[in-house]
């Protein structure tokens, strides 16, 4: 027995090899594949550096075309830490914490996959292919704050919810239906602080908490007090209502609670629901199924079939949110890419335990005592329970490193101080790289720009006619654009610019 306190659990091996595997490997750089991070620590250094949160965009030139249009810096708390951690540590330190939550949120999921009933072979199955899907979005930006946060929700609001309706010897049998656990419904209202300072995912909660009150409230609505037990049930039912709704207003509540009120509620309506906006950034078109990680997430979706077909009919009362879980974590999967890692996240604690009970419900005695004498083992082991290391940077592959290079030198010596204007998706890098002295034209903030310019910008990106209408509105000194590019191209053979500089990646040009 006193190996367990020595030898680590395959929850702190898949913890460790997350880590070591994100930061301490060339996929630590694959964690600055988008360029946003940039703009987030750079910001998180003006926050501590002025100590006040900023009101108006201080990186992007256009501001002076749209006088009066906020920004809302809705990440602040996020900005702050990568900005501290870049200050101190610098890349490294960004992507070591980017690791850090990602190994959290899988190691957590799997040891609530064994809790829920997992047997540890389906448990490892699922993780592996969640991870596989949730690759697409392994970046350092604050969304992975949301996956932390989100399997903290269903985790509190299925503990209640099991501890509601569970039968009486089922709460002695269950180490996750105990009526103590009651107080941590509590927990939600702070927790709601942080994430909504942290990122705009915090409507997840949301989401899962309505969930989570409707099958309480159906439950209590269909149970009789015909039977003892029924009638205990649906008394914990009552207290479970009252206890959700209470706890739902308090977080919203919380939610208030930010740099700029209700106004952040009221943008962050009008970003998720304009349409060309949705129509248009690539993160929320639904997924594209001729890729990896997303034929991962169409293999769970094929699972959630299977395991809702196997599940045992009329285990229990009161467990509609299993239904509705498993709908909403498809449908925000299917609707757009940015949703699949949550997706992913939720299916597999749902159908997680569904595949194991049906395993175990159709495995013959010699079939489990010869085939899965390796599960067992590693059940086993799941009771029971390594020059410079660090190297991360944005890939030169991706990003225009070697023209920004060329470039700091460059405007330093012609005395030029931009603006310069890019791809959307390379604005990040650059106000990292090249902030507070030269001012970018555009980046992905999308949000803060609005349909209008965004409008413009695209046709400028695709040489539609009218292409130079966003230059002459946003005027540029520069313009740096990816080699062999439609805009490239035509910029070569426009009188008012000539290039400066060229590579594989990247060419600059600069305004005659």
């Amino acid at each position: 027995m006193w190996l367990r306190w020595f030898l680590p659990s395959v929850g702190d091996l898949i913890f460790v090899a997350l880590v070591g595997v994100l930061a301490f490997t060339a996929l630590s750089v694959r964690l600055l594949g988008d360029a946003g991070i940039g703009w987030h620590i750079r910001t998180g250094q003006i926050i501590l550096a002025t100590h006040a949160i900023p009101r108006v965009d201080p990186f992007s030139s256009a501001s002076s075309a749209m006088p009066g249009q906020p920004w809302f810096a809705w990440e602040w708390l996020y900005d702050v830490i990568v900005g501290w951690l870049e200050s101190t540590a610098g890349l490294n330190g960004v992507v070591l914490f980017t690791a850090l939550v990602i190994a959290i949120v899988f190691s957590w999921t799997f040891r609530l996959l064994l809790r829920r009933g997992t047997n540890v072979f389906v448990a490892i199955v699922l993780l592996l292919l969640a991870a596989s899907a949730a690759m697409i979005h392994f970046l350092a930006r604050p969304h992975v704050v949301t996956w932390l946060f989100t399997v903290a929700w269903f985790w509190i609001l299925e503990s209640s919810e099991k501890s509601c309706f569970a039968s009486d010897f089922e709460l002695l049998a269950a180490s996750e239906a105990n009526p103590r656990r009651g107080w941590m419904l509590w927990l939600l209202p702070p927790l709601m602080l942080l994430w909504v300072n942290l990122h705009g995912g915090f409507l997840l909660g949301f989401v899962l908490l309505g969930i989570y009150l409707c099958s309480a409230a159906w439950g209590w609505f269909r149970l009789k007090e015909d039977r003892f037990d029924d009638a205990l049930r649906r008394i914990r039912a009552g207290r479970l209502v009252r206890a959700l709704t209470l706890t739902g207003i308090l977080s919203g509540l919380a939610t208030l609670v930010n740099p700029y009120g209700f106004r952040l509620h009221v943008h962050i309506y009008r970003y998720l629901t304009n349409r060309f906006l949705m129509d248009h950034i690539d993160e929320f078109q639904s997924p594209n199924f001729h890729y990896v990680a997303q034929k991962c997430f169409a293999a769970l979706l094929m699972l959630t079939l299977v395991g809702s077909a196997v599940k045992r009919r009329g285990a229990g009362q009161g467990r509609l949110s299993q239904a509705l879980v498993v709908l909403f974590a498809v449908y925000s999967g299917l609707y757009a890419s940015r949703n699949i890692p949550v997706s992913s996240l939720l299916l597999i604690l749902m159908i997680g335990p569904w595949l194991s009970e049906a395993m175990a419900r159709f495995a013959d005695q010699r079939l489990a005592a010869r085939g899965f004498a390796s599960i067992r083992f590693l059940q086993r082991m799941g009771k029971l329970g390594a020059g410079q290391v660090m190297d991360a940077h944005f890939d030169a592959k991706r990003f225009p490193v070697a023209a920004v290079n060329y470039l700091e030198d460059y405007l330093k010596t012609q005395g030029v101080a931009g603006p310069l204007a890019s791809p959307d998706y390379w604005g990040g890098y650059l106000i990292y790289r090249l902030y507070p002295r030269v001012r970018m034209v555009v980046d992905d903030r999308h949000d803060f720009y609005g349909e209008e310019f965004l409008k413009s910008y695209l046709k400028m990106v695709h040489v539609e006619p009218g292409w130079e209408d966003f230059l002459r509105q946003h005027p540029a000194q520069c313009v740096l654009v990816p080699k062999d590019s439609a805009l490239a191209n035509i910029l070569g053979e426009t009188a008012d610019w000539r290039a400066i500089y060229s590579d594989d990646v990247a060419v600059a040009f600069e305004v005659k």
